[in-house]
């Protein structure tokens, strides 16, 4: 008889994005279009967080929409429900019940040096709730529920990571082997795309100033003026060096889209002013979202294909968690019928 040979289950990873407005080029080049590469190599779980998304009041209208408009983006910008399980957090119940359980085996301390509390504290005063101080308990469900191996992460929510492994490395030590403990996932490197109105600090879709950043929603005359008011120099050099933030900045994006070194950047506008540079690099980026705009626009339109893949992604993403849940239930002491 032949030796069966078992093949081992492929690397696991979760990502999750609040809904929260829409998305940035800087988003998009920078993490988003990793995700998509990153399910060619992995099981993937990408969730729209909106449960997240509350700890800061929400219009409730406001807040229904961006939720189907963040799950159409993530469909039109390439990743596929058939090879990923696409969900909407809230849509799933266990994420909630793992949250009480890991917050009861989450110590008060560990909550309070989390730095997001303190900014987002200062940021909304007048709203310093509960579920402010204890959503990376929340997060950290979000992540043990799915078993992973790896959580792509930014500088920003590594601190969110380790305190995930931390709870789950406790459970485990106190209740059995329970957790997968992850690791963070440094993804392929992204560009650095900045604002483009103060090249010095990232591009942040809540800017006030709405030159600043180009959303994926922006259209082609938007993308175009935005870029033509993008911050320069007096140089009208087209090249990479240090002191030039603004013209590196568009010098990074344009890499990103067209995949030309800075050395072929530089020699194809060789005596060309920063007129010509900026309208190639808006053109560039308005050919780069076109078709995600175009897919964006067909999933929202057709609202019954869109719940019926939520429903889809939300019925997996219940039948991976609800047998963690259930473990983590049984081994706490809970009765399970």
């Amino acid at each position: 008889m032949s030796e069966i040979v078992e093949t081992p289950r492929p690397k696991r990873a979760l990502s999750c994005i609040q809904p929260t407005g829409t998305p940035t080029i800087g988003n998009y080049f920078g993490a988003l279009r990793n995700w998509v590469a990153m399910q060619e190599e992995m099981d993937c779980f990408f969730a729209v967080a909106d449960l997240h998304a509350i700890t800061v009041r929400q219009d409730p209208a406001k807040l229904r929409q961006q939720i189907r408009e963040m799950f159409a983006l993530l469909l039109a910008i390439g990743l596929d429900p058939e090879k990923n399980v696409i969900f909407v957090q809230s849509q799933v119940p266990t994420h909630a019940e793992l949250s009480w359980l890991l917050a009861c085996n989450t110590q008060f301390g560990e909550l309070s040096r989390m730095t997001q509390f303190k900014d987002k504290s200062q940021k909304h005063a007048d709203n310093v709730n509960a579920g402010l101080f204890t959503y990376p308990v929340l997060m950290a469900a979000d992540i043990l529920l799915y078993q992973p191996d790896y959580v792509p992460v930014g500088a920003d929510q590594k601190q969110h990571v380790e305190l995930t492994r931390d709870i789950a490395e406790r459970f485990n030590s106190v209740y059995g082997n329970t957790f997968t403990v992850p690791e963070p996932y440094i993804m392929k490197k992204g560009a650095k795309v900045r604002s483009l109105q103060d090249p010095t600090k990232k591009m942040s879709k809540s800017d006030e100033n709405q030159n600043a950043f180009i959303s994926l929603k922006d259209d082609k005359d938007t993308i175009l003026r935005k870029c033509k008011r993008a911050v320069t120099d007096s140089e009208a050099c087209v090249c990479y060096r240090e002191g030039k933030d603004g013209v590196n900045n568009l010098m990074e994006l344009y890499s990103a889209v067209t995949g030309q070194s800075f050395e072929e950047i530089e020699r194809a506008f060789e005596g060309k002013g920063y007129g010509d540079f900026k309208m190639a690099v808006g053109e560039a980026v308005a050919a780069e979202l076109a078709p995600v705009q175009e897919r964006f626009a067909m999933y929202l339109q057709d609202k019954a294909q869109l719940e019926a893949l939520m429903k889809q992604g939300a019925e997996h993403a219940y039948a991976v968690s609800s047998r963690t849940l259930y473990k983590a239930k049984k081994k706490m002491g809970f009765v399970m019928v």
